[in-house]
């Protein structure tokens, strides 16, 4: 069985990869931050339609924490799911910060670049090892990188770097045949940043080609692709999943 780690899992986004991915026959493996309860529903859930998950904390934002997060992962392919391989890893752990350059402080910007780009980096190189050939990294980015907005620079900043890591993550391990994508988010109905109020909802929806905002599960199923057979020749790509959003 293939195995992958979806950062973030306990709800929003992660938490549907998770369940979309269990039910295409990974066994997932999902982290949390400070929302155990919200994790273990996720599990619950898979493990009720059949598919096997399993949810272990996480501080993306701590690198110190990633040795012993590796241990666990392997405990857990090797004991858990009798040496499952580890075919995938999903940097999706994230949260944003809405301010003005000249407002962000110090630590709120230390904040992001370690959740949304250090992390990530350094989450992937301590997991590689574990990785074979075949398997896949997706990060995921933002429509901001690309239409800026007051408020979010230093957000926008990181996801963009996450962007130009994933073409460089794609070079240095193809060699191993390992691929890597990023997915380039517009509006998208989670809770990051406090949720989506309906009259901003209305404004998104309106600068969006298809006229609505997206729901996690569409993210989901791009993410689940890229991994998978059917994306196997798809690498060191930016894939705009945003249905359209200020084209």
């Amino acid at each position: 069985m293939k195995a992958i780690v979806i950062t973030g899992g306990s709800r929003g986004i992660g938490a549907s990869t998770a369940r979309e991915c269990a039910r295409r026959g990974y066994a997932v493996i999902l982290t949390y931050l400070s929302n155990p309860a919200a994790a273990t529903d996720v599990v619950a859930r898979i493990e009720r339609e059949g598919g096997r998950a399993a949810a272990l904390p996480l501080d993306v934002g701590n690198v110190a924490t990633f040795h012993a997060f590796r241990q666990s992962v392997e405990a857990q392919l090797a004991d858990a799911w009798n040496g499952s391989d580890l075919a995938g890893l999903v940097n999706n752990a994230g949260y944003g910060i809405f301010k003005p350059i000249e407002a962000v402080e110090e630590a709120e910007f230390d904040g992001l670049f370690d959740v949304h780009l250090k992390g990530p980096f350094f989450l992937t190189q301590r997991l590689l090892p574990l990785m074979g050939r075949g398997s896949c990294i997706v990060n995921v980015t933002s429509a901001t990188t690309r239409a800026a907005f007051a408020g979010v620079a230093p957000y926008a900043s990181f996801k963009g770097g996450l962007d130009v890591l994933t073409r460089y993550m794609a070079k240095e391990f193809g060699e191993r045949g390992i691929r890597a994508n990023a997915v380039s988010l517009g509006a998208v109905r989670t809770e990051l940043g406090g949720g989506i109020t309906p009259e901003f909802e209305s404004l998104l929806a309106g600068q969006t080609a298809l006229g609505r905002i997206g729901e996690p599960d569409d993210v989901a199923r791009v993410i689940a692709t890229l991994l998978g057979d059917d994306g196997a020749w798809v690498n060191a790509q930016t894939i705009d999943v945003s249905g359209g959003y200020i084209i």
